[in-house]
């Protein structure tokens, strides 16, 4: 009996074989497709190559780097843009499943929404807003460009910048962000464009009291106090 056993499961396992290999969207398809690719469903070798799985450059094939976010694939302009501004031209690497699966079982374009900054050329990374909308809070509508300088491209939220840290924007300084931050540079800063004050009268103010390094403001005044004090060395700032 045991070589009739033996010959039913030689013939199961031949008829597995041939059945994945004649409908292997059937027999080993993780699930459905997304839409734009249905035609493709009993095709597996469209993208697939055979015992290697998918393939970039057979994504490639279809939908052309140069075209990608601007045409489709029959070479029509895009009705609705996916994106503000065409990216996959400025990728480091053209490999497609690094973001991208398709069928509903693997979880289709999988990391969706979790893009890694890591695959753009460097040239491109500080252009977020040619991918990004504005965000429009009070605070960020005074703002234009430099993003970087309060946020990550790991972690967008929570910003890394804490204003208090440096400066309390108080009842009396509650002003907008170029009063301070002239040409969008938050890197830099000037008090004297509120206060009755000159660089030379502060300068002669400050050594009178035996202060000589006082070219930054806030590392004594971070409250904007007067006699707050505290860090202005004896020390020539030059």
């Amino acid at each position: 009996m045991s070589w009739i056993l033996k010959l039913i499961l030689a013939a199961d396992l031949g008829a597995i074989a041939i059945l994945a290999f004649a409908y292997p969207h059937l027999m080993v398809g993780p699930g459905k497709l997304i839409p734009g690719h249905k035609q493709l469903e009993a095709d597996c070798f469209a993208c697939h190559a055979p015992l290697t799985g998918s393939s970039s450059e057979r994504c490639a094939s279809c939908h052309k780097p140069a075209e990608i976010g601007r045409l489709t694939t029959k070479g029509l302009p895009l009705l609705k843009p996916l994106t503000k501004t065409p990216f996959h031209q400025k990728l480091v690497s053209k490999d497609c499943v690094a973001c991208h699966s398709d069928h509903s079982g693997v979880k289709r374009y999988r990391e969706q929404g979790r893009f890694n900054h890591a695959l753009l050329q460097k040239d491109t990374l500080g252009q977020c807003q040619s991918c990004h909308k504005l965000p429009t809070d009070s605070l960020h509508r005074q703002i234009s460009g430099n993003c970087s300088q309060c946020h990550n491209q790991h972690k967008w939220s929570p910003a890394t910048f804490d204003h208090d840290k440096y400066f309390v924007l108080d009842r009396d300084h509650h002003a907008r962000c170029v009063t301070c931050h002239e040409g969008s540079n938050y890197k830099t800063y000037t008090c004297y464009g509120c206060h009755e004050h000159t660089p030379a009268s502060i300068r002669r103010e400050h050594i009178e009291e035996g202060i000589r390094n006082f070219s930054n403001c806030v590392k004594c005044h971070r409250s904007a106090d007067e006699h707050e004090g505290g860090g202005g060395e004896g020390g020539d700032d030059g």
